[in-house]
This record gives structure tokens, C-alpha cells and sequence, in this order.
């Protein structure tokens, strides 16, 4: 896997889990790394049909709202019971202030004061979002998005190969410019056929596509959106904006990015 960047879409739903899917969780794979950004709830369950869950090189989390990191609480008891634990913690990257969150949640689930409940089994480090993070040869540089608390885009770059998140977001300069020339952009478009006016932190399916058409992305990926709208519906929205290829992350694709160009698959 020389120089390629490989996608696996763990979870895909929004807060409110569609029937048989996970909240947000994506798996970026390239030859010497393995890295998980975002562990919404349900997740966990998903990623072990992928890889095993020990074998992950490091977890990024966008934000801290629950969908996006929950299940750091079932991994952590597989980290330490499972029948395969790590002898090393692995590493965990948060947004700024996210310890502080991940130690109360913590605190409150364990009834233990101290912090010690994750640090047994994580690494635990907040990310500069103003610094690239470099894990195994996967880059990733980071963009603060408009969303109701505070949330950060990822860009995932391997050789030639990458993959932009845009997390939560509004439709917003900074994950456009972030998303720029991008194989694939993995957006959300949890406000589905919606146009809602006024102060908000989600995109609708169609200012997704305006946002992948400006920033002149190969491929649009919808994501974190509910059953509110039929999937054709969501597409057509995109495709209204964006002439690119557009299609629904579903838990399990599985796209792989070489060069720029990318291959699609189905795991299961």
C-alpha cells in the first residue's frame, strides 16, 4: 500500500443512529499506520469488522460531542479486559480542552476521582490545530469549523493521497481551503434536504456539493446524515452543486486512494 491512503467508513450516522449504524467513525489505513478519527457510539462494535481493534495506531477526535467520541468508553475496557490487550496505551489525540471533557466523563462513569480511569489505557495528548500531526506517514493539518461547540476539519495526506473530514460543520471557508483539491471529501450533511437560516453548526446536502465544488475536490462523500431523506434525494441535492462523483457513506465502504485516484470496495 505504497503511497495510498485507504478509507473505511465505520460509522456514518448522525446523533440519532439510523437502524443498523454507528455514530461517526472513520478508519484511514496506509502501509506503516492505522488511524481512527472520531469513535461515536456504536462504533466500536463496527471497527472490529475491519481491523482489530489493538492494531490501531492512534484515535483523532474532531470534537467533543458524544457521537464522535462514546465509545473511548467500551474500548477502554476492551484495552485493559479484552483477550488481546495492548502492553502499550495507545495513543488518543483531542481537540483543546478535550482531557478535561474525556477525564470528568471518566470520573463520572468510574465514580473514581484522579483522572485515572482513560490513563490506564490511553495516551492521552491534545492536538495543536495550527501544527501538522504526523502519525506512520499519514499527515494530518486540521481547521476549526462553525459548529455549535468548538470542532476541528481533518486532512489526511499519504504520498499523493489524500482524504479531507469536514466534522461538524456549517458550510464554511476554512474546510473548503482545507479541503482544496482533495481525492476525496468525506462531508456531512446532517440538515439533509434543510436550508436553515441564522446561526447553525451543520451543512445540508447541498451546500456539501457547494462546498466540494469550490474547493475542487475528485470525489463528495455524504456522511452524518439521518433517515429523514431518501438517499437519492441527498445525492441529487449534492450533484446540484457538484459535478463530481457523489455518493452516501454507508458503515463498510471502503475506498482507497492512490495517486489521486481512487478504487472502490465493500468490506463486511
Amino acid at each position: 500500500m505504497n503511497d495510498a491512503l485507504r478509507l473505511r467508513v465505520v460509522g456514518s450516522s448522525p446523533a440519532m443512529p439510523r437502524p443498523g449504524s454507528a455514530c461517526s467513525s472513520y478508519l484511514l489505513q496506509a502501509k506503516a499506520a492505522a488511524v481512527v478519527l472520531d469513535l461515536g457510539n456504536g462504533a466500536l462494535a463496527k471497527l472490529q469488522l475491519a481491523t482489530g481493534y489493538t492494531q490501531v495506531d492512534a484515535i483523532v477526535i474532531s470534537h467533543m460531542h458524544p457521537d464522535h467520541f462514546f465509545d473511548l468508553v467500551p474500548l477502554r475496557y476492551g484495552l485493559k479486559y479484552g483477550p488481546a490487550p495492548r502492553t502499550q496505551p495507545l495513543p488518543l489525540w483531542l481537540p483543546p480542552n478535550g482531557m478535561e471533557k474525556l477525564i470528568e466523563l471518566g470520573e463520572y462513569v468510574s465514580g473514581d476521582r484522579g483522572g485515572q480511569f482513560f490513563d490506564e489505557v490511553y495516551s492521552m495528548r491534545e492536538y495543536d490545530p495550527d501544527q501538522p500531526l504526523t502519525i506512520g506517514g499519514i499527515r494530518l493539518r486540521f481547521r476549526l469549523t462553525r459548529h455549535f461547540i468548538t470542532a476541528f476539519a481533518i486532512r489526511a495526506e499519504c504520498g499523493g493521497a489524500s482524504i479531507t473530514y469536514s466534522a461538524d460543520t456549517a458550510p464554511c471557508d476554512a474546510v473548503v481551503e482545507l479541503a482544496g483539491g482533495s481525492s476525496i471529501f468525506l462531508c456531512e450533511a446532517a440538515l439533509g434536504l434543510d436550508m436553515e437560516e441564522g446561526e447553525r453548526g451543520h451543512s445540508s446536502a447541498e451546500e456539501a456539493g457547494e462546498m466540494a465544488r469550490r474547493a475542487g475536490v475528485a470525489r463528495l462523500v455524504l456522511t452524518h446524515y439521518s433517515t429523514a431523506y431518501s438517499p437519492d434525494a441527498l445525492v441529487a441535492a449534492a450533484k446540484h452543486r457538484f459535478s463530481g462523483p457523489v455518493e452516501l457513506a454507508i458503515d463498510g465502504l471502503d475506498l482507497t486512494v492512490i495517486s489521486g485516484n481512487e478504487t472502490p470496495a465493500q468490506w463486511t
